[in-house]
């Protein structure tokens, strides 16, 4: 039907041209309009069949695809160090500028809030101007703004800036995982988030070491937790500049017909990306609000984010819970009182081996439904870990409240348990996001970091006082009976989540 009106339209302008010389301009020296190509299937480029050397998917291995994700997974490690290092700060902070102590925690719900923003704006974005267009002026900002951190001189700037280091730096957070989606198929998708995953709580994880000793550190001091972020986000950068490549499927196939255009002199070649001509409210209206729509829109992102922001959220809650209880009871000293969540570091390993495993099954489920994807399969992890998540959070909570009968190894065995559900619920969230949404996937994911970093910035503002109020085994008892709450979420996704999706308006068609 296109074809037709297509053809007709050419005929009508070569026929016709006085028809619309009122509202075409000229073509000059009273040059006639020239004719319309006719079809276009002829003239747009594609990729050369599923084996095509050029499609993201057939990069080579260790040549390719390793060095790119260990650029983007360097590039989401130093964001996220940033968001929990400098928290180590917050004491010298009110120390130093005569505040309490939520005004000094908001320089990490300020950073966390940045990170909430800015994945609106960079997922879209990198969907329709590439993933590297983004990611360089994102790591760039990330390290200016972090080194004025470093050098300001009043706390209002420092807030700012705070602010800004995580708003501009905010790209690796979803462009990441949008990188693995370009250069993995189902095959080997879940095994390369793995990674992106533990880069996202690698950071907070060590973060909160480094921060400690740094600061106890006379030599460096605080403002050096905010230095070190920007050294690394400038090695990130460079990797992004020298080592990085495009891996976005269809800016890939402009650059082809760019090439084609220049080298055959025949202008009538494209790329069906190329066709997208929107103006800023277009991309507004399109793109930029289109994480919003499918979040409030979607009940499968809807009920997974809700998930995924709360242990994100409880992520951050535990940059004060860990201090509280190992400086507080068991009085350890600055830098090794934050030793313990190497604990939890150790658990996210164990957990992400386990993933790593299962993912070999889901592979094979999938290759027997005829290569068809699986969604619902990838939250067979989150239906182990949302009880792991939970037994950790009331193992850490009660057998850290008494340090005089319990040895300080006990609690911390309880925060392995914590880690190994974060990153059991974490990643397959990610991996279900992006098999339901597939070509949509950078504007589910910003949606899902919007509304994630949304309760990571709030968490710290009331962390301190809820474990002052209520005591550290019934705060942990609360955010315990929360995930208990949320356990039927998986398993209710896992058994209707089919069906859900054949009534969703971005789902990915895997029929």
């Amino acid at each position: 039907m296109s074809n037709s009106v297509e053809n007709s339209s050419s005929t009508d302008l070569e026929m016709n041209p006085e028809k619309y010389s009122d509202s075409l301009p000229p073509m000059g020296l009273n040059k006639p309009y020239p004719p319309l190509l006719g079809q276009r299937d002829p003239y747009l480029v594609s990729f050369d069949g599923p084996s095509d050397p050029a499609h993201p998917f057939n990069f080579p291995l260790w040549k390719k695809k390793i060095p790119y994700c260990a650029t983007v997974g360097l590039c989401a490690l130093s964001v996220s160090i940033g968001s929990a290092m400098f928290s180590q700060s917050i004491e010298e902070i009110t120390e130093i500028y005569h505040v309490g102590w939520s005004v000094a925690a908001l320089s990490t719900s300020l950073y966390v809030l940045g990170f909430a923003a800015g994945p609106i704006f960079y997922g879209p974005l990198s969907e329709l101007f590439g993933r590297k267009f983004v990611l360089i002026p994102s790591s760039f900002g990330y390290i200016c703004f972090s080194f004025l951190v470093g050098s300001a001189k009043d706390l209002q700037t420092i807030l700012i800036c705070r602010f800004f280091a995580g708003f501009i730096g905010a790209a690796p957070m979803v462009v990441s995982a949008a990188i693995m989606a370009d250069l993995f198929d189902y095959r080997s998708r879940g095994t390369a988030i793995v990674v992106y995953a533990m880069m996202i709580f690698g950071g907070p994880m060590i973060a909160p070491i480094m921060g400690g000793f740094t600061v106890k550190n006379s030599a460096l001091g605080w403002r050096w937790t905010s230095y070190f972020c920007g050294i690394i986000g400038a090695i990130a950068l460079f990797m992004n500049v020298f080592v990085l490549e495009e891996t976005r499927h269809p800016i890939i196939l402009v650059r082809r017909a760019e090439e084609l255009r220049r080298r055959t002199g025949n202008w009538g070649i494209a790329a069906p990306h190329e066709e997208l001509r929107l103006n800023v409210k277009e991309i507004f209206s399109r793109s930029i609000s289109k994480p919003l729509r499918m979040l409030i829109t979607e009940p499968i992102l809807l009920l997974i984010t809700i998930y995924h922001a709360f242990v994100y959220g409880l992520l951050y809650l535990l940059l004060t819970a860990i201090p509280f209880i190992y400086s507080g009871e068991y009085h350890f000293s600055p830098g090794v009182s934050e030793l313990p969540y190497a604990s939890m570091l150790i658990g996210v390993f164990i957990g992400g081996g386990i993933i790593i495993i299962l993912e070999k099954k889901y592979v094979a489920a999938v290759m027997s439904n005829n290569g068809k994807l699986l969604p619902e399969k990838r939250l067979q992890p989150m239906m182990v870990g949302c009880f792991t998540f939970v037994i950790g959070i009331f193992w850490l909570g009660w057998t850290g409240s008494y340090p005089q009968h319990i040895h300080w190894i006990v609690p911390t065995i309880g925060a392995a348990f914590v880690g190994n559900g974060l990153i059991m619920i974490f990643l397959p969230c990610f991996n279900y996001i992006i098999d339901c949404y597939l070509v949509n996937a950078a504007s589910a994911l910003a949606a899902n970091t919007f509304l994630r970093a949304s309760f990571a910035a709030a968490f710290p503002l009331f962390s301190k006082q809820m474990f002052e109020n209520l005591t550290i085994k019934w705060a942990t008892t609360l955010l315990g009976c929360i995930g208990v709450l949320l356990i039927p979420v998986p398993f209710v996704f896992h058994f209707y989540g089919k069906a859900i999706r054949k009534k969703s308006k971005y789902a990915f068609d895997l029929e």
